[in-house]
């Protein structure tokens, strides 16, 4: 194989695949990108760790002959990043070694074969519908802080997409660690009715989210089965990210959405967070929970901590119900919080021990759902 490419789309290219590859492999194999030059001038580099596979499609300047290798992506990544502005990067591989030149530089990397590389089999994927990327982008915006990080709740390492026919036929995406739950809801593309429903991992939501800021003019296709599903980005020549599913059954989370909750709130998300972050600060490991306490047209918050003493903020606010106290852990208040840029967010309660529902309004895409602390 020797292809020659130019370096900032070669540099672009390895930023997005050599995330996916771990750091650490106990495979060699996965360590390495598949570079693939073919005679049309089209070079494909691909990265998987198993579970995720990512492919881009760039053109080269020359293809002088054609041919597939596999090298290491963290090196040629750093190497790429260190050649200067608006080389031209030649790549040609001979007797298990590929040669990388660019101006006066020479590096001789070590290669595996191309057979040895593996790829997921994408098999059938019934389901395909097209959303546009700047939603997509929101969508994992808007859910992905409530992903659960604990392994032995697997289920709930990623976000659920389900469809649904409520008053409307809509398209749901919902994350929870059990104590917080963000869903955010959109109209179902054509194309969607009678998708299974499907957890997308972690990692996936993730490297979606980075491959996403480069193209939010566009829309991104979604291809899914029960087991797999495939983004592509950008048309021809785009990204393809392909991942396994989680296997498992997401909880019927729609039961702790609390429908009863009379006792309503509205404040300035802002100024919520900021005082919320305020008195947090005195708060340690073991009490992490800021007291609310409502009143008409006022909320106090307030940490005591045996360690670092007590603090106390008084917000304004829209109350005119009974006056109670909850608590909440104060970083999860926060998370949420920060997901609003609106001027004022509803706070549905109901008593200090059950589930408060959070939103902009009853017509905002989002919703979440925080269970309070005792405090």
């Amino acid at each position: 194989m020797k292809a020659t490419i130019e370096r900032a789309k070669l540099l672009r290219c390895l930023s997005h695949v050599q995330s996916v590859v771990e750091r650490r492999n106990t495979i060699p194999i996965l360590s390495n990108v598949l570079i693939e030059a073919s005679k049309d001038g089209l070079v494909k580099i691909m990265a998987t760790d198993l579970d995720l596979q990512v492919v881009e499609s760039l053109d080269a300047v020359s293809v002088d002959s054609d041919g597939a290798i596999t090298v290491s992506a963290h090196l040629l990544f750093d190497i790429a990043r260190k050649l200067p502005d608006g080389s031209q990067v030649s790549l040609e591989t001979a007797d298990n070694r590929m040669a990388v030149k660019a101006g006066r530089s020479r590096f001789q990397l070590p290669t595996l074969p191309r057979d040895d590389f593996p790829t997921i089999v994408e098999g059938d994927l019934p389901t395909s519908f097209e959303i546009p990327a700047k939603v997509l982008a929101e969508l994992i915006d808007r859910t992905r802080f409530a992903i659960s990080t604990e392994e032995t709740r697997y289920y709930l390492n990623g976000i659920f997409l389900h469809v649904s026919d409520e008053d409307k036929p809509v398209l749901k995406a919902a994350a929870t660690d059990g104590h917080r739950l963000a869903r955010f809801t959109l109209s179902r593309p054509d194309g969607a009715e009678g998708m299974p429903d499907v957890i997308v991992p972690r990692k996936a939501v993730a490297e979606l989210r980075k491959l996403l800021d480069e193209s939010l003019d566009g829309n991104v296709e979604i291809d899914l089965s029960a087991s797999k599903i495939r983004f592509t980005l950008g048309g021809e020549g785009g990204v393809v990210l392909t991942s396994k599913l989680i296997d498992g059954t997401f909880p019927d989370y729609s039961r702790v959405i609390p429908t009863g909750n009379d006792k309503l709130l509205k404040l300035d998300p802002k100024s919520f967070f900021e005082g919320v972050d305020r008195v947090a600060t005195i708060a340690t490991e073991r009490t992490r929970a800021v007291k609310m306490g409502l009143e008409p047209d006022k909320v106090t918050l307030s940490v005591t901590s045996p360690d670092n003493g007590t603090a106390a903020e008084e917000i304004a606010a829209d109350y005119k119900s009974d006056g109670f106290e909850i608590g909440f852990n104060a970083n999860y208040l926060k998370d949420i919080l920060s997901q609003f840029d609106s001027d004022t967010v509803e706070l549905h309660l109901a008593d200090p021990g059950a589930p408060t529902l959070i939103r902009e309004s009853d017509k905002s895409p989002a919703l979440y759902v925080l269970m309070p602390m005792r405090v």
